[in-house]
């Protein structure tokens, strides 16, 4: 059977790297365990810990930058060396390493937006925010976050998707249905949250849900991370551009996947 070439496993190896780092920064809010942060993690957006007039602001805007910059060059590593989407087989998976770089993308320029202020602990914070008197950074974090979470979502839909369609990635084959429907269960109270404070309601326990949103998110990043890994170090062969339409089932042999020997 023909091996893996050096340079695609090492790629595979770089991307497996990149995903494990960019789970474990995403996941920095884990920190607020042991320090004092004066925030409430069951109420507070994770946003607010890295909001400027926090005390340790900095250090959760770095470990924002940090994740997303992995991101983006995970994906980006994987869309250039990978041959995803070298067929219409493969369009799921082009689909979902896209939006891993908008992911990515849009989760550094997050951190380079930063709140001013914790709307949820202050309530002077949430007046001028209500009044529109907090800078335009306000409005452009949301963007920012708002984008992060679609990439994200779209990511997690479309490798899952791609995994089982094409018998990729054991992992994400067997576990990736049940991190999805649970992270689209974490989303849809993080956002009815979100709708209960900016109505003035309270917070439903805003932070919890969006701490178990990202949280999740990591997860999957962490499983899709072992499966890359796994296919670099079993040496699977580098996919061809032809073979089964999209709507047919494809041999394992897709980007960043493991092929098992026969």
């Amino acid at each position: 059977m023909p091996r893996l070439q050096p340079g695609h496993r090492t790629a595979r190896t770089a991307v497996a790297t990149l995903l494990l780092l960019s789970a474990v920064a995403y996941t920095a809010w884990v920190l607020e365990v042991v320090l004092s942060t004066g925030l409430d993690p069951v109420q507070a957006y994770i946003s607010e810990l890295a909001a400027e007039d926090q005390p340790l602001g900095g250090l959760f805007r770095v470990t924002d930058l940090a994740a997303g910059l992995c991101l983006l060059a995970a994906a980006g590593t994987a869309l250039a060396t990978g041959r995803v989407g070298a067929s219409r087989r493969h369009r799921w998976a082009l689909a979902g390493w896209s939006a891993l770089a908008l992911f990515g993308a849009a989760t550094a320029a997050d951190s380079r937006l930063p709140l001013s202020c914790a709307p949820t602990s202050d309530e002077m914070c949430a007046a001028r925010e209500t009044a529109g008197l907090v800078p335009a950074t306000h409005t452009a974090h949301a963007v920012t976050s708002s984008l992060a979470m679609a990439g994200a979502l779209t990511a997690l839909v479309s490798l899952t998707v791609a995994a089982r369609r094409y018998r990729w990635w054991p992992g994400v084959r067997r576990f990736g249905p049940w991190l999805l429907g649970a992270e689209l269960l974490a989303t849809g109270w993080s956002l009815a949250s979100i709708a209960a404070f900016q109505a003035g309601r309270g917070t439903w326990a805003l932070g919890a849900g969006q701490r178990l949103q990202v949280l999740l998110v990591a997860l999957w990043l962490g499983l899709l991370a072992l499966d890359v890994a796994r296919s670099a170090r079993a040496g699977a062969p580098d996919p061809s551009g032809g073979g089964a339409g999209d709507g047919e089932r494809c041999p394992p042999t897709g980007p960043f996947q493991e092929r098992r020997p026969a």
